[in-house]
């Protein structure tokens, strides 16, 4: 064997003596306590890691449990807890001096616990407060360069190269509810991490019911009084986070939909500023409610009081096709969801576009119908919490087409009296009703169409959280009645009888009260046959000539013969 090779042999042999005996000689769990009481010092908490171990192969020690203690005014579980955590660490230091010199932390498969209390605050607001507080009320020269993680530093001094938590877990809650939700395959990368500077930052995670989220920018420094106020500068993106699946929105109040999100989010002195784009697909927003077969896209401008845990929305849209919608208004997010206190306005929207969406809010166009014409117009009020959302104001429909939806068929009794022919298409001069929109249903009231084929339809009603309508309602029908000798269908007939004959092409008003029932799919119109009668009669005896000037109670007409044929052209009687 020649001079080399031995030589090369010998360094390997050294090399493999050292990997396979070195870790054994160096007491690196005389480390332990420094370790816990650096990372004590530098997030505020306790912080306790397992036994140790020193691999030469990866460069670093190994720990084999770590948890770091919760605020314990909201819980007396761990904050975070972890099976392993390698620390890197300069290896020439340890060997020859034992100085214990920290580059990296990579915590694997971490368990971190979220909450919320009723005022809004957070359990992480005090994580690395009082460290950053320390640091930054030393001399100016360490605070802008700092020190190693070395055994030697001073407790409030904390820098690493890289900080890692990977395939980790978070849940979160509030402390006025057992919900929670849970976010997998957390991943959090840090950079050059030091608690008095900014330092770049990644965080990825997968939503519940399927999903992403990623969060990539800068943060730092760390606030000394409180972590949330951290400065923050970093582009957000959420993709197909099903709402309901979050856990923030309660499912029996019918919300959900899937959201993709892109946003820029920048906070600094304790306000916080938002503005992207959000696409909300298969939206749904009352109980009872249908998917959205149109796509929401929302484009927002917010800020944010992280204080207070209130914010402000800035002149914002909402888009639905061709439609766009102004929103403002302010929010709070006290501690368990949100509060909204929003106005929505638009006008001139085009209907058809906003077919597709109308389901979401309980309301479907009749089976075999569609808008095809028309324009919409709104002026509502969304207020309280998002899990008892309540929607007041005015919706109005102009010059509006319903292609295949016969009103005519619908209202073929009272059709029959008045001769009253809509056709298959229904044209829509003006549609307006005041709404409140509920957790319970929807309520409309001072309900006013004007259908020139028909007349004009007034009244109210509610359709409930199952999609069933009530209303009561009134058609006012402009008609020349015939007399006796030129009736117009049966209504003719039996006003001639009533007026034995009667002013010829005489212009009537005719009330016909009905209501509305089944669902908004499948709406049946019901006459009010006391109703109907009562208000054919007073709208009619004068015009035709019914009421005989001068003439005794012997020789007017009696009112009981018509109201009796009435009854029979509905299949009811009348006493």
């Amino acid at each position: 064997m020649s001079r080399s090779l031995k030589i090369v042999a010998l360094v390997v042999v050294v090399l493999i003596v050292l990997v396979l005996v070195v870790p054994f000689l160096i007491p690196v769990n005389q480390f332990r306590s420094t370790i816990e009481e650096k990372a004590s010092a530098a997030v505020g908490r306790k912080v306790q890691v397992g036994n140790l171990s020193l691999s030469l192969f990866s460069g670093g020690l190994g720990a084999d449990n770590l948890s770091i203690a919760d605020d314990p005014t909201f819980s007396n579980s761990p904050f975070l807890t972890a099976k392993a955590v390698k620390v890197g660490v300069e290896l020439m230091p340890l060997i020859f001096s034992k100085t214990l010199n920290v580059t990296d932390i990579t915590i694997d498969s971490p368990q971190v616990l979220l909450i919320r209390d009723t005022k809004g605050e957070w359990n992480y607001s005090s994580i690395g407060a009082s460290a950053a507080k320390s640091q930054t009320n030393q001399a100016p020269a360490a605070a802008a360069k700092p020190a190693a993680f070395t055994a030697s530093s001073q407790a409030g001094e904390f820098s690493v190269q890289k900080l890692e938590l990977k395939n980790g877990r978070i849940t979160v809650g509030s402390t006025s509810s057992q919900k929670r939700s849970t976010y997998d395959n957390l991943t959090v990368v840090a950079s050059n991490v030091s608690l008095t500077s900014k330092f770049p930052v990644t965080v990825t995670a997968d939503l519940p019911g399927g999903g992403n989220f990623k969060l990539d920018g800068t943060a730092g420094p760390v606030d000394e009084k409180n972590s949330v106020l951290t400065p923050l500068n970093a582009k957000v993106t959420v993709n197909s986070l099903n709402l309901a699946s979050t856990g923030f929105l309660d499912p029996s109040a019918g919300l959900g939909g899937i959201l993709d999100l892109n946003a820029e989010t920048a906070s600094q002195n304790g306000e916080s500023e938002t503005k992207g784009s959000a696409t909300l697909t298969k939206a749904l927003l009352v109980a009872g409610g249908s998917p959205s077969s149109e796509p929401v896209i929302v484009n927002f401008d917010t800020k944010y009081n992280l204080t207070k845990n209130t914010g402000l929305l800035t002149p914002s849209t909402i888009k639905i096709g061709g439609a766009t919608t102004n929103l403002s208004g302010t929010y709070e997010i006290p501690g368990d969801g949100a509060i909204l206190h929003i106005k929505v306005e638009g006008q001139n929207m085009p209907a058809k576009d906003l077919q597709g969406f109308l389901p979401a809010l309980g309301v479907n166009v009749p089976k075999g119908a569609s808008l095809q014409a028309g324009t919409f117009s709104t002026n509502l009020n969304v207020t309280g919490p998002t899990n008892k959302l309540i929607i007041t104001g005015n919706v109005g429909l102009f010059s509006a087409k319903l292609a295949g939806f016969d009103l005519g068929s619908k209202l073929s009794a009272i059709s029959a009296l008045t001769g009253v022919k809509s056709g298959k298409d229904l044209e829509i001069e003006k549609l307006t009703t005041n709404l409140r929109m509920a957790p319970e249903g929807l309520q409309a009231d001072n309900f006013n169409a004007v259908v020139p084929a028909v007349g004009t339809m007034v009244g109210g009603g509610t359709i409930n959280s199952k999609n069933v309508m009530d209303f009561k309602m009134a058609a006012t029908l402009t008609d020349v009645i015939g007399a006796a000798g030129n009736p117009v269908g049966t209504a003719g007939s039996l006003l001639g009888k009533l007026g034995g004959g009667g002013n010829k092409n005489c212009k009537a008003q005719t009330t016909i009260p009905f209501q509305i029932q089944g669902t908004t799919s499948d709406p049946k119109f019901v006459p009010d046959v006391g109703g109907l009668a009562a208000g054919m009669m007073k709208s009619q005896l004068g015009c035709v000539g019914g009421i005989v000037p001068g003439a005794n109670a012997s020789q007017q007409p009696n009112p009981a013969d018509a109201i009796q044929q009435l009854g029979g052209l509905f299949k009811k009687k009348k006493p």
